[in-house]
């Protein structure tokens, strides 16, 4: 398959499940979902120019001082750390019992957030389609997902490739820093620069997956691998971490700075179980948990739910900026997706 056969099957694949669901041509592109949020979609106020102190440090707030994702994860870190993480002298050995140890909690910790996701939006419909994005079913006897059925798929390469590279990565890493291979940072000698660490782990996150993204775009990697994630056009808890196994190892790659950069376990565990989890409560496909009709925990974004259904837009997170500064960002707005269709025909060669 040559790369102009790839875009155009690409493009037939975005295509097939987009505007064949979306409703007519002229209509308001808001209108096409059964939910969106406010647009449009800003992204954060960290790298704007010039700067707005204030505005950065409200952002950051209520980024990590309220309840949000990110202020859980601190909360399910530490307890990680606490009663379920072996000292570091131990893991200067590689044993199977702590390694074990390691993967049943990583098992135990996908289970919960995704299974409690997936329970509570779509077996029990405790919410409805009450802030759900796109209201179709996730998608049963198609020849495409393995068992024939969407959430069972997503479940066996979430937990069965998924949990597995994460534990391994967290093995190498826990080993390389019981054995000198790796710096340690320690709270005790330095709070500022733990404290530091952990504000910037999401903005490297959001740097390294935005360009692994891309890369898993490029036509032979993608059908090799990232194809397998795409298949889910719409989304639920467990299609975050559905990936192919050479996506898993690019995707958490990401922790491998921690070989140059000094890190405690503390920081091993919030970033992996950010990659981990994140990729579950992103792809929920609601935009928040109610709890008696308020909105309580923001979850799954418009603007990742728009690249699976389009394909070709918001490569990244909202945490940088790289799909405004690479013309890929699709705000939700109709200007937005007037310059979307536009990119599309010139790739297509009919621009």
């Amino acid at each position: 398959m040559t790369g102009q056969d790839f875009d155009r099957d690409s493009d037939r694949h975005a295509d097939r499940y987009a505007d064949r669901h979306i409703g007519q041509e002229g209509e308001h592109f808001i209108s096409r979902w059964n939910h969106a949020p406010n647009v449009p979609i800003a992204v954060s106020p960290l790298f704007s120019w010039p700067l707005d102190l204030p505005l950065i440090c409200r952002w950051m707030l209520n980024q990590w001082l309220i309840i949000t994702e990110r202020s859980i994860l601190i909360l399910i870190s530490l307890a990680s750390w606490v009663w379920f993480q072996p000292p570091l002298e131990v893991m200067a050995t590689l044993s199977l019992d702590w390694i074990i140890m390691l993967y049943i909690r990583n098992m135990a910790l996908m289970v919960l957030v995704a299974g409690g996701l997936h329970l509570f939006f779509y077996s029990l419909h405790s919410q409805g389609e009450r802030l759900r994005y796109d209201n179709r079913a996730l998608e049963q006897l198609q020849k495409n997902f393995l068992f024939r059925n969407q959430v069972h798929d997503n479940m066996f390469w979430s937990l069965a490739s998924g949990v597995t590279t994460w534990t391994i990565y967290e093995v190498l890493m826990f080993w390389a820093m019981a054995n000198g291979y790796a710096p340690v940072l320690l709270w005790s000698e330095h709070p500022g620069w733990f404290i530091i660490i952990t504000l910037l782990t999401p903005i490297w996150i959001s740097l390294h997956f935005y360009w692994v993204h891309r890369w898993l775009h490029w036509p032979p990697l993608y059908r090799l691998a990232h194809a397998l994630h795409h298949k889910n056009t719409n989304v639920g808890p467990w299609s975050g971490l559905s990936m192919h196994p050479v996506e898993h190892v690019l995707f958490f790659s990401s922790i491998l700075i921690h070989f140059v950069v000094p890190a405690s376990p503390f920081h091993i565990l919030f970033h992996m179980q950010h990659q981990s989890l994140t990729a579950a409560t992103s792809h929920t496909g609601y935009e928040a948990m109610l709890i008696k009709d308020k909105s309580y925990l923001a979850l799954g974004t418009f603007h990742h739910q728009m690249h699976h259904r389009y394909f070709d837009c918001n490569y990244g997170n909202l945490e940088m900026p790289w799909d405004k500064w690479f013309g890929s960002f699709h705000d939700g707005t109709d200007a937005s997706h007037d310059a979307f269709k536009t990119r599309k025909k010139t790739l297509r060669g009919k621009g």
